[in-house]
């Protein structure tokens, strides 16, 4: 669920306001939304690097959870304990920071955009308000409702994930690639993490979408038609299980505890980012940093669409792209009538 899933010519387009009654969206960027270039003839090597550079060169989620995984690790771990067991004080400090990290994050965002409206509509997706005195919901409200399954399943299952590879890193269950062992394949697997995430993120989401699992489990995350920070990891605990699950690859491939960290904060954090509700971060009058997938929104609202992200499109590959268009839009409606 990338929060840069579109290229960077299309986020560098003009913004657009949505007007009149057929208009769905407040704001929407560019019609048709384009995907990177990376796996499409002709190469085009220009538009490839540029894709590149504007997740891993400028500042962008990708960035900043990089340096969020290392201050982690090389500044906030706390001390393994001696004995090699799971000392309660242990995981309690890992747990507090990973809270401490999406209080920051998807609250920082929800209480600027939402809270306070600092940015009004600008760039804004959806036209409706987070929902309130819905009985749709645990706590009859949206918000709160996404609070609750994102700290105590999110956090919950993101910290067990993270406290058991350390666990076997630190006991030498599993060995540790260090910057000395080889920097080029330390840098590397900073790369390779977005794309194994998206490869697994498209399979486990389809299967989430098959009717009995969608019914018990994915059904609680699509409660969010219209998404706001707090959304992104609101799931239920059968979901946070297999969405977080990307993170095993780290048993086979050699991997730092750095990396596993980092990968958790991919899927965790970016998860909030990308369901902002809103396409850029404005501050004063400058939009600073890219947030929201537009991209994500539309399988939000038309469902049988958009199931993975751009690192590697196979909505493109399996017909299930929808490109924002209203000729999109009707496709993805007759195949859900095709398949009621």
């Amino acid at each position: 669920m990338s929060s840069e899933i579109v290229t960077n010519e299309s986020r560098e387009s003009t913004s657009k306001t949505g007007t009149g009654p057929k208009t769905p969206w407040l704001w929407h960027p560019d019609l048709p939304i384009r995907i990177n270039p990376l796996f499409f003839l002709p190469i085009r090597p220009v538009a490839i690097l540029r894709w590149l550079l504007a997740g891993w060169v400028t500042v962008s989620t990708r960035t900043v959870l990089t340096a969020f995984a290392l201050i982690a690790w090389f500044y906030l771990q706390p001390s393994f304990p001696p004995d090699g067991s799971i000392s309660l004080e242990w995981l309690a400090i890992i747990f507090a920071r990973n809270l401490a990290l999406i209080i920051l994050v998807a609250g920082g965002l929800h209480y600027y955009l939402i809270t306070r409206k600092k940015q009004g509509d600008e760039f804004r997706y959806d036209r409706k308000e987070m929902q309130t005195e819905s009985p749709r919901f645990v706590f009859d409200d949206q918000v709160w409702d996404n609070v609750f399954w994102a700290i105590a399943s999110g956090v919950t299952f993101w910290t067990c994930y993270e406290v058991g590879f350390i666990w076997a890193f630190e006991t030498g269950l599993l060995e540790i690639h260090r910057w000395s062992d080889g920097e080029a394949w330390f840098v590397a697997v900073f790369f390779m993490i977005p794309f194994i995430q998206s490869f697994h993120f498209y399979w486990v989401h389809r299967l989430l979408h098959w009717p009995p699992l969608y019914r018990t489990v994915h059904n609680l995350h699509h409660l969010n038609v219209n998404t706001g920070p707090w959304s992104g990891m609101s799931m239920h605990p059968v979901e946070h299980v297999v969405y977080l699950s990307s993170v095993l690859i780290h048993i086979w491939v050699p991997s730092h505890p750095v990396h596993v960290i980092f990968h958790l904060y991919w899927l965790s954090l970016d998860a909030v980012v990308a369901h902002a509700g809103y396409e850029k971060l404005v501050i004063g009058n400058t939009a600073v940093a890219n947030l929201g997938s537009f991209f994500h929104q539309l399988h939000h609202r038309y469902f049988n669409c958009n199931y993975g992200n751009s690192e590697i499109p196979w909505d493109t590959v399996f017909g299930s792209f929808h490109d924002g268009t209203p000729e999109a839009t009707r496709r993805v409606r007759k195949r859900s009538a095709r398949a009621a």
